[in-house]
């Protein structure tokens, strides 16, 4: 079995670098700054363990890479990139005969619940991906991930539910690098549950802060999803059985020089790339929300402003929390 990571940023270069260490046959795709470095030095990863340079294969798309039968596309871009690299490597030919569409398994390692649905439209092998795994983008060819003992908790299933033996040898694969993946036959579940804890990320992103001053904007917005998947009859995995499935397992080791990051939405921001998840977290909750006649002001102002910072490229965390308030409560 061979993981081709499309997106091999943060969360992407953190599961290729440890199924790396782990002797996983491993292909990075990136683009930029990010695929120059990752050709010219490797991938530098950092965990509690310290820094090690994986020489992996690394392409900037699907022209560059010939499909095989064994391959697992794992797509860990932000899901407002999806939809092109879906389109650009579901007509990719394999080996001996078909499409990758056609006949290799895709998993959405990705937050919200969106890219599944995209990617059933143009593959009939999809899997979904909660993803549990505290990971920095630190320049191009650099990633840090902080969890200890295990880097990250990935619970895995078929789309739109169930599990079978490709699932279980995905899992069997990513646990021998020190990633915990649970197959479960109700993922989206705990993806629903994972989109509820990231309608706080728009919070930090725009103010930078997350703790005792930002807790009742997380409060009031994590009501407001809620209530949505409620009134929409959604099934998610409740506080306690998170707590309890995770444990120990994971938490922030800053041994080896790991830093604690911010989110991937105040990542967006801080990079200037231009675009920012929102569209698919809190627009996530604003969608069903009008869907199923509930309000939600909450997630409509933080979606609302998350896409101003990100389009007119302004500074991640340069409004106040109470410019912040003001603003949802106006």
């Amino acid at each position: 079995m061979r993981y081709v990571i499309i997106g091999a940023g943060a969360v992407g270069g953190s599961v290729g670098g440890r199924l790396a260490e782990a002797g996983q046959d491993v292909v990075l795709v990136a683009r930029g700054a990010h695929y120059a470095a990752l050709r010219a030095d490797g991938l530098r990863l950092t965990t509690p363990d310290g820094t090690r340079a994986h020489r992996l294969p690394v392409v900037d798309g699907p022209d560059a890479l010939a499909l095989r039968r064994d391959d697992v596309l794992l797509l860990s871009v932000k899901t407002q990139d999806s939809t092109a690299a879906l389109d650009a490597w579901s007509a990719r030919p394999v080996a001996g005969g078909g499409t990758a569409g056609e006949l290799l398994p895709l998993v959405c390692a990705q937050n919200g619940v969106e890219s599944e649905r995209l990617a059933l439209r143009r593959f009939r092998h999809v899997y979904a991906m909660c993803v549990w795994l505290p990971a920095t983008y630190v320049e191009p060819g650099a990633v840090s991930a902080g969890g200890a003992p295990y880097t990250g908790m990935l619970h895995l299933g078929r789309y739109p539910s169930g599990t079978d033996a490709t699932a279980a040898a995905i899992a069997a694969g990513l646990a021998k690098g020190k990633l915990l993946a649970p197959v479960v036959p109700d993922v989206m579940r705990w993806k629903y549950a994972k989109l509820l804890a990231n309608l706080a990320n728009a919070i930090e992103a725009v103010t930078g802060v997350i703790g005792e001053e930002t807790w009742e904007l997380v409060r009031r917005a994590s009501a407001e999803g809620a209530a949505v998947l409620d009134a929409a009859g959604i099934a998610y995995v409740g506080p306690e059985e998170q707590a309890e499935t995770r444990g120990e397992n994971i938490g922030f080791d800053p041994s080896g020089g790991v830093e604690r990051g911010h989110g991937s939405s105040w990542q967006s921001l801080s990079r200037g790339t231009g675009t920012i998840e929102a569209d698919y977290l809190n627009g996530e909750i604003a969608l069903l929300g009008r869907l199923h006649g509930v309000p939600t002001p909450v997630n409509d102002t933080l979606q609302r402003l998350a896409n101003t910072f990100a389009r007119e490229r302004r500074a991640a965390g340069s409004m106040s929390v109470s410019e912040l308030t003001a603003l949802i409560d106006g």
